[in-house]
């Protein structure tokens, strides 16, 4: 039998979880590389995922706390667009992906992981990203620590 090591996972795992909505709270408390808030717009903001499907795995988030995309203003409907793009380009010059899976979950039933705050994903794709690991073990091996991607995404962000 083999066997996968991650000791440094135990640290996350064992970590209080936070109360509250962290995409409000987040960017309230001016904490921005331990919250891995990669950019701050106007009206969104751009934060890594700590529970990525692939490194560089972000999210596109307004403040205003809303879980009803209906009601997003223009101007968050604009920048959230925008800095989509800006996250494309970002993680093309920092990490060469194949492809991108952006999308949203709205409401539990969709698979949303937060309820209540509606937030984008874009996930950075590679050829041969998928292997065995999820298919015959359930278990998604994510190879690079969220420190070191952040520190690529900050250095390449372009805006």
């Amino acid at each position: 039998m083999n066997h996968l090591f991650a000791t440094w996972r135990m640290d996350y795992v064992a970590a209080p979880k936070h109360e509250g909505c962290i995409f409000c709270n987040f960017p309230a408390e001016g904490r921005d590389e331990e919250r891995y808030i990669v950019y701050r717009g106007i009206e969104c903001f751009v934060i890594l995922n700590v529970y990525p499907y692939n490194p560089g795995h972000m999210m596109v988030a307004p403040y205003r706390h809303t879980n009803l995309y209906e009601t997003l203003t223009s101007g968050e409907h604009v920048e959230m667009s925008r800095l989509t793009a800006e996250v494309i380009c970002t993680l093309k010059r920092a990490m060469a992906p194949d492809g991108f899976n952006i999308g949203m979950n709205l409401g539990k039933t969709a698979g949303a992981g937060i309820v209540d705050h509606l937030h984008l994903h874009v996930v950075p794709r590679w050829n041969g990203d998928n292997n065995f690991m999820p298919i015959v073990a359930d278990t998604r091996v994510v190879p690079e620590a969220l420190n070191a991607t952040y520190g690529k995404l900050k250095e390449c962000w372009g805006i």
